[in-house]
């Protein structure tokens, strides 16, 4: 089969049923229960749902839920070889499905969504799928993603996740595998070593979007991270 994007919404009266394709179903809006091998659960805007070809499941949702389905042929092999049925998606991924909406819903266009399709099966192979998250720690991720220029302590992030400080770094690393300012730095770092790559801003201005307003320490944890200078990578 083609491989096909599409925005639905779920009916509130569940049908069990099966299809020869494999399903990721991907919320815009709205949260979906469902039942799928092991997992029998809601999932919120920012996770994926994986149904493998000829896998038994169930949806409901409210009617005002709507979900980007992706109806693929073949996984990702990162998918593909995996046994998690829900997992956390990127940030650009997250993005891109607004996109995917917005010309869906706009336009018939067979060319660019054919594109589409392509760029959404090129960001799912760079994902990277842990077990859903807690939704405590999924708002502490979201938190960090939206304020990663402002100053991000384990107390500001603890509060986020309406848990004490030692609850939300011991959670936080059962959860994710990292320590809370690994995790922070990852992300900071990430969008320094992007926005060096594909803008012209100033050193000094791209430490600020990523959390340093003094440039000696952004250079410093830079190099620290990837083993040169911001200045040297930019060159």
């Amino acid at each position: 089969m083609k491989n096909h994007l599409s925005i639905r919404s779920y009916s509130t009266k569940p049908v069990r049923h099966t299809h020869q394709f494999n399903q990721l179903v991907l919320p815009l809006r709205g949260v979906i229960s469902i039942d799928v091998g092991h997992f029998n659960g809601k999932v919120s805007p920012g996770e994926c749902v994986v149904v493998k070809a000829n896998e038994s499941h169930l949806f409901t949702a409210n009617s005002e839920a709507r979900f980007v389905v992706a109806d693929i042929d073949q996984l990702p092999d990162n998918i593909a070889a995996s046994q998690i049925k829900v997992f956390a998606i990127s940030t650009p991924l997250v993005k891109y499905l607004s996109f995917i909406e917005s010309q869906l819903e706009n336009k018939i266009n067979n060319q660019l969504e054919q594109t589409m399709s392509d760029m959404f099966f090129l960001l799912l192979a760079q994902q990277t799928l842990l077990p859903k998250l807690d939704n405590r720690i999924n708002k502490a991720i979201a938190f960090i993603t939206n304020n990663i220029a402002s100053p991000l302590t384990i107390t500001c992030l603890a509060q986020t996740a309406y848990l004490s400080e030692t609850q939300f770094k011991k959670l936080f690393k059962q959860q994710t595998s990292m320590t809370v300012m690994n995790y922070v730095t990852k992300v900071r770092m990430e969008k320094a070593q992007a926005l060096l790559t594909h803008t012209d801003y100033p050193m000094q201005i791209v430490g600020e979007m990523v959390g340093y307003n003094e440039l000696s320490a952004f250079s410093r944890k830079f190099s620290q991270y990837f083993g040169l200078s911001p200045t040297k990578f930019k060159k």
